[in-house]
């Protein structure tokens, strides 16, 4: 043996003993691990199955449909029941971990019909506020934010169920896809609109009400995350209540932060207390200037506070 394949040898060796080792915190066996490419999957089968006739196979005719959504759902109850039985907590035997992930998995799909209620008045709420959607058809084939929304609503109820990791690997998905960033933990209610969407945030106890609409740049986060694992399981995010518009870049932050009905914020408003409902919330307009030989100098209107920064992109 070269004294080349001697180092690797002995590299490899260290690795797997400090994995065979469980070194610093992690418990788990090697091997035991999810897999990112099969909770991909079940997304995508989970897709087609919310949105029957969409993002089809070149095999699914209309006859076809009920065969073809059968086998989707017990496809996506099979690979769920292998992926959870790897991350629920296994002190008890393999079978009961299996059986309780079995449980877990065809009270998921019962709740399907919910998701799809949800993210069907989600896509209604898209159509009736954006101007540049021609039909639901784009909004469902192209829209990021909707997709961002749509693995939410369903990471949210694997969350609900109690299923760890798994949730909060569909969601980064979906955050890698699109720049939302949407904790499986926050909830959100119906109507709910994203429009453009990068660079949003929404934390894990977020509460967000009934035709909610959010631009891109959105933060709905905590005010201090010094406090760690101390501060787990408390509302560290805001509520955000019916009704309410809020515009690009705005930071609201606090677990004890409401922001009231029919309220709106406007753009860049960094808030960390509780908005009454109805107001209307924005940053003072900056004086802009120009280096232009002009007779007249440029100036921001706030003539009309109302309107001056309700806008439409």
């Amino acid at each position: 043996m070269s004294t080349f394949e001697k180092n690797i040898n002995s590299i490899v060796s260290d690795l797997l003993d400090d994995c065979e080792h469980k070194s610093g915190s992690h418990e788990d066996p090697i091997f035991r691990h999810p897999d990112k490419e099969v909770i991909t999957d079940i997304l995508y089968s989970l897709r087609k199955i919310i949105f029957p006739g969409y993002f089809k196979n070149k095999s699914v005719k209309v006859y076809t449909l009920r065969n073809n959504l059968t086998m989707l759902i017990e496809d996506v109850v099979y690979k769920l029941t292998k992926q959870m039985t790897i991350v629920l907590d296994d002190s008890d035997s393999n079978e009961d971990t299996e059986a309780k992930a079995m449980e877990i998995s065809l009270e998921f799909v019962k709740r399907l019909r919910r998701i799809r209620e949800y993210i069907l008045s989600d896509v209604q709420a898209a159509y009736d506020g954006d101007p540049a959607a021609y039909s639901e058809d784009e909004i469902i084939y192209s829209y990021p934010g909707l997709f961002a929304i749509l693995v939410n609503r369903i990471a949210h109820e694997l969350f609900v169920l109690g299923v760890p990791i798994i949730p909060r690997m569909m969601t980064e998905y979906a955050h890698s896809q699109t720049g939302i960033d949407i904790h499986p933990g926050a909830q959100i209610g119906k109507y709910f609109f994203i429009d453009h969407g990068t660079g949003i945030v929404i934390g894990e106890t977020t509460v967000i009400g009934d035709n909610v609409k959010i631009y891109q740049g959105v933060t709905l986060g905590a005010l201090s995350t010094r406090g760690g694992q101390s501060l787990k399981n408390k509302k560290r995010h805001p509520t955000i209540e019916d009704n309410v518009t809020i515009y690009s870049g705005a930071s609201i932050l606090g677990g004890d932060t409401v922001i009231g009905k029919g309220a709106v914020v406007g753009g860049n408003a960094f808030i960390t207390h509780s908005v009454p409902e109805g107001a209307k919330i924005s940053v003072k307009n900056q004086q802009l200037s120009s280096d232009l030989d002009t007779s007249k100098p440029i100036e921001n209107s706030d003539d009309d506070e109302d309107t001056a920064w309700f806008y439409i992109i």
